[in-house]
């Protein structure tokens, strides 16, 4: 049939993980199992051999298959450098709330300074403009409950 893509596919969102991720552990195996083969081959080990590269062959069939459920899953290209470096992938997520929330804090220090500043240019302009900040002040009331 058709590839089915995650709108029609009945997985839950980490089942199609589950599923590639562990077709790629099979694969891995069987590759690393080839390899021990391979490197002391004995000509008895030609079935074994075959069985395993066919066995590879599968499991390759198996990730082009589960290709159809993940194309839609966007990867940051920071979390390829992490991996790339050694690093947890996962500590890309924390990195980056971390980042969000230093960024939250400073945003919020200043959006404080602003009603600060606000405040007491609102306090300085009445003592030089009182009938003009009276007149402000009414229509920010009435703003406020529209």
């Amino acid at each position: 049939g058709k590839p089915s893509k995650m709108a029609d596919d009945n997985r839950a969102p980490d089942e199609r993980f589950d599923l590639l991720g562990q077709t790629i552990e099979q694969f891995v195996e069987t590759t690393r199992q080839i390899g021990i083969i391979v490197s002391d081959f004995q000509p008895g080990s030609q079935g074994v051999l075959n069985q395993k590269i066919n066995a590879m062959i599968d499991n390759m069939r198996e990730i082009e298959k589960c290709k159809a459920h993940v194309q839609d899953v966007e990867v940051p290209l920071e979390v390829f450098e992490y991996i790339d470096q050694g690093r947890n992938p996962q500590l890309y997520t924390k990195d980056c709330i971390e980042k969000a929330l230093e960024k939250n804090q400073q945003v919020n220090g200043k959006i404080d300074a602003y009603k600060n500043f606000k405040s007491l240019l609102v306090d300085e302009l009445s003592k030089h403009f009182p009938k003009e900040i009276d007149e402000y002040q009414k229509i920010k009331e009435r703003q406020s409950k529209t």
